[in-house]
């Protein structure tokens, strides 16, 4: 696979030219597109690696986190980007982040409202509690049909731009570089190498997940994970990238679940432990306050229990506030969830007596108790995505050894550092999908403005 194409094109050398060439199709993806696309005079083509596997961002929750929204607003809840921000740096201790952390944070309102505004059907997830938010912020669609529908929504709004293309199948393997400077990427299609020429390279890919050589390398500290990601996840911006002098960081922090349901690979709902349920191990015994961790922090705590498992216990009231979640949904089609209808019935997955298993229930203080009849699910701990990438600055610039930006080059999505710091348990819930968008949405417009400034061919995309 060609890494890194360089030399003058020479005369008749491009293929194709663009004013914007997107590396990915997922949602910072198709953010930039749909945000460049506005200028009718930029042609935008967003080269997608593989539309049958799909992106990360198409199986997640769909959840959007952004504080200081008008839906927040209308539900009495006071919230704001800075609060966000703040709740964010709290959870990852990443204050070398904090620029990049509170501009994504200052652009989810907009985004979120935008997306609205097309007509998808937006809410407030007031049902969505999670850990390390100090505010209800995550917004979903009102059916919790989940990522999917939302980036088919958002593919959809593509068609709508006669000077964006969207090219399924179309996997970049490579960038182009003249005199030091990216002038375009290798496309392959249909079996054939093509040089496009581009006045803007925007990175959009997923992280490095998938690639076992890459997560054995920067996250042997997990194990032997259940992988919820993608199957193109396998990080291929990072090498053409380093040969430009550009940085990374935090690559041992990676989005994980302590909520994967052992034997199935779907999991259960993060609003779970709100709503009374209780973790068990395999020793018999409650390891941890269950509503103080996050579902990525969880995982490296179900990582430390005997067998890498445990027992998510909760009740009907709890799945009646969770089971409409697109999870949870998916853990009943599987057959995932256990119904137990008396202690007696609990005690014996557990291998433990009644009155055992009564204690292990008891609730902490200012909790309410669980009731029979019961469910239960064996979890495990995964890796759903990477949190380590490029440095970027506010603006989506990738930046290189000397803090510069390297010009003409963008990145998001899962090629860019994360929100989680440089540890797994500072991922707070909808860190991802407020990157990826986020940071689509800047650099969309920082494009689209500069083009509407006068800014074409050479300009396009400059440091």
């Amino acid at each position: 696979m060609s890494s890194l194409v360089t030399g003058p094109p020479g005369a008749g050398a491009w293929d194709s030219e663009v004013d914007v060439a997107v590396v990915g199709g997922g949602a910072c993806g198709v953010m930039t597109a749909l945000r460049a696309g506005r200028d009718p005079g930029l042609v935008v083509a967003v080269f997608e690696k593989s539309a049958r596997d799909g992106c990360n961002a198409a199986i997640s929750s769909g959840s959007l986190a952004a504080g200081g929204t008008r839906f927040q607003a209308a539900a009495g809840i006071e919230d704001s980007p800075r609060r966000h921000a703040e709740d964010i740096l709290r959870a990852s201790g990443d204050e070398e982040w904090r620029p990049v952390v509170e501009a994504l944070c200052a652009a989810a309102p907009a985004f979120v409202e935008w997306i609205a505004a097309t007509g998808y059907p937006i809410e407030i997830g007031a049902d969505m509690p999670r850990a390390g938010m100090s505010a209800p912020r995550l917004h979903a669609d009102s059916g919790r049909l989940g990522g999917g529908r939302l980036m088919r929504w958002l593919r959809a709004l593509l068609d709508g731009y006669d000077n964006v293309a969207f090219v399924g199948q179309a996997p970049v393997t490579g960038l182009v570089v003249e005199d030091g400077a990216v002038a375009g990427v290798v496309v392959e299609q249909n079996g054939a190498r093509q040089r496009v020429r581009a006045d803007a390279v925007v990175l959009a890919s997923d992280g490095f997940a998938a690639d076992p050589a890459l997560v054995g390398e920067h996250l042997p500290h997990l194990g032997t994970p259940f992988y919820g990601g993608v199957s193109g996840a396998t990080g291929d911006a990072l090498a053409w990238v380093l040969p430009l002098g550009a940085r990374l960081r935090n690559m041992g922090a990676g989005l994980r679940s302590g909520l994967v349901v052992v034997g199935h690979g779907t999991r259960v709902s993060p609003a779970l432990p709100f709503n009374g349920a209780v973790l068990v191990n395999l020793d018999g015994e409650r390891f941890v306050d269950e509503e103080s961790k996050g579902y990525s922090s969880m995982a490296g705590i179900i990582q430390g229990q005997p067998g890498e498992r445990a027992a998510m216990i909760w009740d009907a009231t709890a799945m009646a506030a969770t089971r409409e979640s697109e999870m949870m949904r998916e853990c009943l089609a599987a057959g995932a969830i256990r119904d137990r209808p008396t202690v007696e019935d609990l005690a014996a997955d557990l291998g433990r007596t009644a009155e055992e298993t009564e204690r292990l229930l008891a609730p902490m203080p200012g909790r309410r108790a669980l009731t029979a009849p019961f469910h239960l699910a064996w979890v495990t701990h995964g890796l759903l995505a990477t949190q380590g990438g490029v440095v970027v600055d506010p603006g989506g610039r990738v930046l290189d050894a000397a803090g510069a930006p390297i010009p003409r080059l963008y990145a998001g999505g899962g090629t860019a550092c994360g929100l989680a710091g440089p540890d797994s348990g500072g991922y707070l819930s909808g860190n991802g999908l407020l990157s990826a968008f986020g940071m689509g949405w800047i650099i969309g417009n920082a494009l689209a403005a500069q083009a509407g400034n006068g800014g074409s061919g050479g300009e396009l995309g400059g440091a």
